[in-house]
Formats: structure tokens, C-alpha cells, sequence
């Protein structure tokens, strides 16, 4: 039987271990920032970014995954920090055989070797929070045992610490925007990826909102092997999306219309997202002559359920935006949750707006973006919102649009890398063709309750 306990819940001890190891490295930076405006010096962005990036790098773990998505987030930090910040892998160091051991144990019991009927060793992958291994049934069946790393509900608490201080001194230094709704949503969204209880209602919702959907494909999870912090789904066989870039176009916007599917079909028609659009959480299905069908969606730690309101702004702010609307673009932001906007202000978030909604506007085939990197993907238009509102600003973001931001952002570098060539503007219109504020409501509602998940 699975136990409760929860021995490891934000232990002091834990959290004092791991302030002393990020605090080292994020407060020498910061030590050095501050006494260079102290004394009227020019900041070393590019060094102390460079440095910054060495210390979290050395950690790995949440903090990771949390400057991964602040590199994706105009203003969040600057352009120098998020360059360097974007290139950090989130993946810690696998657990050994002995310790994996005493992992299960934990949390299926003494005999727990017996509830499988075979368990491999070595971790077939590793994640920000836990380690994948592949084992049997007793009947057989492949599944994936996702087990968490020891501690890492105080590590995520020092970490969100760490991040606090971040934020809070490039607020100081030179940022044109308030980040303080950023911190909230990034600290709230990663200790739900501590709960693997939840992660298994989320990929309860994610079947019903896609079990009609051929091009995606969703695991089964196993409840009687599962727990706060193991979680043991079916095993869904596939190869890297990465395996697939030199294939026809054909066969790669076959991959891309799949992704494009999975991510904008929950959200307009049920307000949820897949707030973590990363390579390593897709593999590809294939059929018997390895031709590509499909994508297994494989991580649901990162969900972002909304309020359909929500949706109804980003719709929005679409059609204001396709027809020169003023007010109505202004209205969706507001809808949003931005406060306070001027003319300029409006211009500003107009210019990432145009970025990001540009592929849905046009009707006819083209690349998501032309001449640059997957890495690069927004990069430029961050940097120019960054100047407008230095010289513009302040203002706040609100915590909705961190991870529509970063969904995005992260799905148009999937795109860049399998080099799709679709209709972007068909696609999204069939999505949004039959919105209805009240049926998304209702639809949300229904789905929800069905999971045992809260409304938004």
C-alpha cells in the first residue's frame, strides 16, 4: 500500500543546504551589481551573466527549470542574462541503483520489487525533479516510473527564494517592468510539479480533453503504484523529435500540425495549457514502416489551468490585432490583467503581440519564423520591448501571461526545429472558429470535476 508520510516536506536542514549553495554564486553577482551602482561604475552585464549562469549550472534541479523560463519572458531579466540562462540543461545527476532502492521503498513499501514484474536499474531518463525508469507489470505491461529526487520540496523553496532576489534586483538595477507577479506564478506553478497526485489528474484532464485526437497520444497511470511523489504511467513508445528533422516536410508538418494541436486545443476550448513546451517532453509515434504519426505528450507536471476569461482576451487580442482595432486590443490586455496602460505602453506590447501572433495572421503556408535559430526565437523582439520600456515603463506583468508567454516562445523553437512549413493562420482558425465564452465555461467545469481538479 502506498504510504502518506511526508518525511521530506520542506525540511529545514534541506533548505538551509541549499541557500548556502545558490546563495554563494546569485549573491556574489548580486554583491557586485549593487556596489557598481553604488559608486556610479558600469555593470558587467555580460560577465555577471556568464557567472550567474555557472552557479545555477552547478545546482541543476528547479532552479534550473525557473531560469529557463525567465530567459523566455521580455524584461524578466536582461538580454544578456537570458542568453546565457536559456542554454542551462535543467537535468540532475541520476540517483544510483542503492538509492532508488530506497526511493520505492519509501513509497511503496518494503516489498515493493514485488509489485513489478521486472524494474530496470539504470533510469531510462532524468527530469528537473525526479528520474524515469522503465519497468513490468505483474501482467506484463510497460510502464514508466516517474520517482522524485530526495528533498526537492526544500530545494524548490530555497530555489524560489533565490529567485525572489533575482527578480528583486534587476527590479533595482534597471528593469522597465514589476516582475513580482512573475516570481508568484513561476514559485506556485513548480511546487504544483511537486505533487505527482496532482500531475496524475492533470494527465486524467489531458484524456479527456484529447482522447479523440489521433495525431496525440496520452499515458494511462497506474493509481495502485503510484503516489505523492512516484508516479507510474504506461510506457508510450517513440523516438526523438529531433530524430525526425531531416525527414520529408511533408512527414515533419505531420509532427508539427500534432504539436500545434496539442497545445492549442486544450486551450481554446478548455483554458489549459502545457506550460512547458521542451523537447525532451514529446516523442514521436510511428506506424510499422517508421513513417512519424504522431506525438506522445510524456510530462504534465507543468499545466496552467485558466480562467476562460482568459482565453476569451486572447482571442481578443488576436481579432484586435488582425483588424487595426484599437479599443479592442486594448480591452484584451486589460482583460489580461494589465493596469495603467498609455498610448506607449499599448505600442510597446503591441510590438510582442505582432511576434507573437504573426504566423496565425497570415492565410498562407509559410515557416514560423525566417534566418534564425530555435534559440534565437524572440530574442530580437524581446530585446526591443526591453528598450521601449526602459524608456516608456513601467509595468506590471501579470501572472497569466507568464506561461502563455513561455508556451509559446517554446513551441515556436519546436517549428524552428523541425522546420515546418504549414498555415499557421488555418490551423489556429479552426481552433477559435466556434468560441463561446460560455461553452468553454461549461466544458472546463464538466472536465475538471470529472479529474477531481479546482476551477481556476
Amino acid at each position: 500500500m502506498a504510504t502518506d508520510r511526508d518525511d521530506e516536506a520542506n525540511r529545514l536542514t534541506g533548505r538551509i543546504a541549499r541557500y548556502a549553495r545558490v546563495g554563494t554564486g546569485v549573491g556574489g553577482v548580486a554583491a557586485r551589481m549593487i556596489g557598481a551602482k553604488a559608486f556610479g561604475r558600469e555593470i558587467d552585464k555580460g560577465n555577471n551573466a556568464a557567472e550567474l549562469a555557472r552557479a545555477l549550472g552547478g545546482l541543476k534541479g528547479p532552479i534550473m527549470k525557473v531560469a529557463q523560463l525567465l530567459s523566455t519572458i521580455p524584461d524578466a531579466v536582461p538580454p544578456e542574462y537570458a542568453a546565457e540562462l536559456a542554454q542551462l540543461q535543467s537535468n540532475a545527476p541520476p540517483m544510483g541503483w542503492v538509492f532508488v532502492k530506497r526511493r520505492m521503498m519509501a513509497e511503496l513499501g518494503a516489498g515493493w520489487q514485488s509489485r513489478f514484474g521486472s524494474f530496470e536499474k539504470e533510469p531510462a531518463a532524468a527530469a528537473s525533479l525526479g528520474q524515469v525508469h522503465r519497468a513490468q507489470t505483474l501482467d506484463g505491461a510497460a510502464v514508466a516510473c516517474k520517482l522524485q529526487y530526495p528533498d526537492m520540496a526544500s530545494a524548490v523553496e530555497a530555489d524560489i527564494s533565490q529567485l525572489r532576489m533575482i527578480l528583486s534586483l534587476h527590479r533595482r538595477m534597471s528593469s522597465a517592468i514589476d516582475t513580482r507577479e512573475i516570481g508568484e506564478e513561476l514559485g506556485e506553478r513548480v511546487r504544483e510539479e511537486l505533487d505527482y497526485r496532482r500531475e496524475a489528474k492533470h494527465i486524467a484532464l489531458y484524456r479527456e480533453i484529447l482522447g479523440n485526437e489521433p495525431l496525440v497520444r496520452v499515458p494511462d497511470v497506474y493509481p495502485e503504484l503510484s503516489t505523492g511523489r512516484l508516479l507510474t504511467m504506461s510506457w508510450m513508445p517513440g523516438r526523438r523529435l529531433l530524430d525526425f528533422t531531416d525527414h520529408s516536410l511533408e512527414e515533419r508538418n505531420r509532427i508539427a500540425t500534432a504539436m500545434f494541436r496539442a497545445w492549442w486545443h486544450p486551450f481554446c476550448h478548455f483554458a489549459v495549457i502545457h506550460g512547458d513546451p521542451h523537447l525532451g517532453n514529446y516523442t514521436v509515434f510511428e506506424d510499422g514502416e517508421g513513417s512519424p504519426q504522431g506525438i506522445n505528450l510524456l510530462d504534465y507536471g507543468c499545466i496552467r489551468i485558466f480562467r476562460p476569461e482568459f482565453v476569451q482576451g486572447v482571442i481578443d487580442l488576436y481579432r484586435g490585432i488582425e483588424t487595426n482595432d484599437r479599443d479592442r486590443i486594448v480591452a484584451a490586455y486589460e482583460s489580461w490583467g494589465f493596469r495603467g496602460l498609455n498610448n506607449d505602453l499599448v505600442d510597446i506590447l503591441n510590438v510582442w503581440a505582432r511576434f507573437i501572433y504573426g504566423p496565425l495572421l497570415e492565410d498562407r503556408v509559410r515557416a514560423i519564423a525566417e534566418g534564425i535559430s530555435p534559440a534565437e526565437y524572440g530574442r530580437k523582439q524581446a530585446f526591443q520591448v526591453h528598450q521601449a520600456l526602459k524608456e516608456k515603463g513601467p509595468v506590471t506583468i501579470p501572472r497569466e501571461f507568464v506561461f502563455m508567454d513561455r508556451a509559446a516562445v517554446g513551441l515556436g523553437g519546436v517549428f524552428l526545429h523541425l522546420r515546418a512549413e504549414m498555415n499557421f493562420y488555418r490551423l489556429f482558425n479552426e481552433e477559435i472558429e466556434a468560441f463561446e465564452l460560455s461553452a468553454v465555461k461549461a466544458r472546463q467545469a464538466a472536465a475538471l470535476r470529472k479529474v477531481d481538479l479546482p476551477l481556476p
